[in-house]
């Protein structure tokens, strides 16, 4: 029942959150069922709570993964079996490296294929599907956030192996793929009709060149959409303008 009542309260975790510790509050809170069984002993539960109040941040969907690896280790440390002083070195470790996966393959990658896929159908008069697509994303994450709270507790740190195995960054880096070919199908329904194809092959070359600015630092991200944006609204006119050059 603790365990289960930890794995609930990691649906809060950004409830908490604060400029100082970051994403602390909601830790200390996802893990105060499951410390509160394996230490009975007041001095080290509250001993065991001064683990987890200092600086946290990693991804939201892998909370309940961290919170099952780190009670696995509570665990341990209760038996005697892990030095509590080498929680801490360790800890941040994994919360940082999971949070960078959880930022490019979930937020990077899943969301946008999401939206854009989501977009495209709406747009494309589908309105079932879209739904339908949602309910499974939403299905399937909580199912992801279940399934790894178990492994994190009866594995422990083990477990980030089999994540090792999973290749995540690889497949993040499929989906992005993916996504590019999703936009190409949203620019070819906005775009207005009738269009010439050179016109959509100059939008994309400009598009492709203000992503490459941005990729290597030349350009800020806003600035890019800022000049990509006033290139769309100019572009009539510089078209109507080349067209009376030509005619001339």
């Amino acid at each position: 029942m603790a365990c289960l009542r930890s794995f609930m309260r990691c649906f809060l975790a950004g409830a908490g959150f604060n400029t100082r510790g970051l994403q602390n509050i909601g830790l200390v809170y996802a893990m105060q069922p499951g410390l509160a069984a394996i230490h009975t002993e007041p001095k080290r539960y509250r001993a065991a709570l001064k683990r987890y109040v200092r600086h946290f941040q990693s991804h939201p969907f892998w909370m309940p993964c961290l919170v099952g690896i780190y009670l696995n280790v509570e665990k341990a440390i209760a038996a005697g079996r892990f030095p509590s002083a080498m929680l801490s070195k360790v800890k941040d470790t994994t919360a940082y490296s999971l949070s960078a996966i959880g930022d490019s393959v979930f937020a990077g990658s899943l969301l946008i294929f999401w939206a854009l896929l989501t977009i495209c159908l709406l747009l494309s008069g589908h309105t079932v599907a879209p739904l339908a697509l949602g309910v499974s994303f939403f299905i399937g994450l909580q199912a992801f956030r279940g399934y790894t709270f178990v492994c994190g507790l009866r594995h422990g740190f083990r477990f980030l192996e089999r994540l090792k195995r999973w290749n995540l960054i690889n497949w993040g880096r499929r989906v992005k793929y993916v996504n590019a070919g999703l936009l190409l199908w949203l620019w070819a329904i906005i775009w207005p009709r009738p269009f010439d194809q050179w016109e959509w092959l100059v939008g994309m070359a400009a598009l492709l060149l203000f992503a490459r600015f941005v990729r290597t630092g030349v350009l800020s991200r806003v600035l890019a959409a800022a000049f990509f944006v006033i290139g769309i609204e100019l572009f009539p006119l510089m078209e109507r303008l080349m067209r009376e050059f030509l005619s001339l």
